[in-house]
């Protein structure tokens, strides 16, 4: 693993294929593109993550992916994992995607087959873009008192003219994350992408433009957090029973489930009972919707069925970017082999 960048990022490409410029579009949108007002978005469906089986062993809970929220541009999953010893993600391709990996809990392991290799730990996120193709494999730290290790995945689609690109990593560290307390230290926020309150995140995590915020409201907070004009936006809970919206369009949400909002709208706003017992907390997700095709058989994502059975083909036959893949086998990988 290479020495941090100056932007405290780990940078995990090979010092032999030097990354290139950074292609993406702006993460922060500029002033003039950003309105004024506070008209709160509405909320166009509010829907529980049921949990499931995934990988060898682990279970998650998905929502966006699913029957009831599927490819909403440009995010095409977000599964809540838990993962308890002896289970895991072992070897398996993606193509034309972005993953962001944000550990609740515990820690990950990853190992890919360009020999990268790295470990994140509770409060640390990866932003993974797969590109022309990678293959890895993803496994639970083993904790020493045996608890699962919990965190968050979204998938995020690639714009149609870099699905293409060279894989690429960045590793943001719990304490790189910028932070922000509003309505008289009630509410605490996590900015890990994008903008609160004034306050930035670290630039040039993903290709495609992304806000993640993480948001704990404690009993008695409220917050309205502005969001990008036309972007789409969801929130998943992860404790406690926050309301959002406002009037009488506010609507109490508990503990696991996505809440879609409508484009319309400049702020999205929550906050939680005064007489709650808990605080509350769910993370904040906006992204720019591509005006794009989604075509998907599970870990390659494309625009179009030539484009999916390419990306068989290609890995199936090592080439056009999996080359590496035949014959591989993570270290990390090898205890889930039977």
């Amino acid at each position: 693993m290479r020495e941090a960048q100056s932007t405290n990022l780990i940078n995990r490409t090979s010092p032999s294929n030097p990354q290139p410029a950074f292609q993406g579009l702006p993460l922060i949108p500029t002033e003039e593109s950003e309105t004024m007002t506070t008209i709160p978005r509405a909320i166009r469906k509010a829907f529980l993550a049921l949990e499931q089986s995934e990988g060898v062993g682990a279970r998650v809970r998905r929502s966006v992916g699913t029957a009831s929220l599927r490819n909403f541009s440009p995010f095409l999953m977000l599964d809540h994992f838990n993962v308890a010893p002896g289970a895991g993600f072992p070897d398996h391709p993606h193509r034309g995607q972005e993953t962001i990996t944000y550990l609740l809990k515990g820690g990950f392991d990853h190992e890919d087959f360009a020999g990268n290799k790295g470990t994140i730990n509770s409060g640390d996120l990866q932003f993974m873009t797969a590109g022309r193709g990678i293959m890895h494999s993803e496994m639970p730290v083993q904790n020493k008192d045996g608890s699962s290790n919990i965190g968050l995945q979204l998938w995020v689609d690639l714009p149609e003219e870099l699905k293409m690109t060279e894989p690429r990593y960045r590793d943001l560290r719990a304490e790189e994350v910028p932070t922000i307390d509003v309505d008289d230290g009630k509410v605490h926020i996590k900015v890990i992408s994008g903008r609160s309150h004034g306050m930035d995140s670290v630039k040039e995590l993903a290709y495609t433009p992304v806000w993640l915020l993480d948001v704990t409201i404690q009993p008695g907070g409220k917050i309205q957090q502005n969001l990008p004009a036309g972007w789409n936006a969801f929130a998943y809970t992860l404790q406690g029973t926050t309301s959002f919206g406002a009037g009488k369009d506010q609507t109490s949400i508990a503990q696991y489930h996505n809440v879609v909002f409508e484009q319309a709208g400049d702020v999205v706003c929550a906050e939680v009972a005064g007489d709650a017992k808990e605080a509350g907390r769910f993370v904040l997700v906006a992204g720019l919707p591509l005006d794009q095709k989604v075509v998907q058989y599970g870990p390659f994502v494309m625009t179009s069925q030539d484009g999916v059975y390419q990306a068989m083909m290609d890995f199936q036959t090592h080439q056009n970017g999996f080359e590496r893949a035949k014959g591989w086998r993570s270290e990390i990988g090898k205890s889930m082999v039977r």
